[in-house]
C-alpha cells in the first residue's frame, strides 16, 4: 500500500466515500487520485472493519458481474 500511505486523511476519506458509492468506478478514482484498483482495495481493507470490507467486496463483485451482463 505504499502509494496510499502518503495520502492526506481528507483524500483517504474522499476515496473511501467514492469507493463505497455504486455510481463511481475504480477508473474514476484512478483518474482523480492516480490510485490503481488494487491500491483502492488495499486502502479499503485497512480502513473498513473486516465485515464491512467483505460486504463491500461482495457488492463490488456482484455489481461488476451485473454490469458486464447488461452491456
Amino acid at each position: 500500500m505504499g502509494k496510499t500511505r502518503n495520502l492526506p486523511q481528507e483524500h483517504v476519506s474522499e476515496i473511501v466515500q467514492m469507493a463505497l458509492s455504486d455510481h463511481v468506478g475504480f477508473a474514476d478514482i484512478e483518474r482523480e487520485y492516480g490510485i490503481a484498483e488494487k491500491h483502492v482495495k488495499s486502502l479499503m481493507r485497512d480502513t473498513l472493519k473486516t465485515g464491512s470490507y467483505r460486504t463491500w467486496r461482495k457488492r463490488v463483485r456482484d455489481f461488476g458481474d451485473r454490469r458486464a451482463h447488461y452491456k
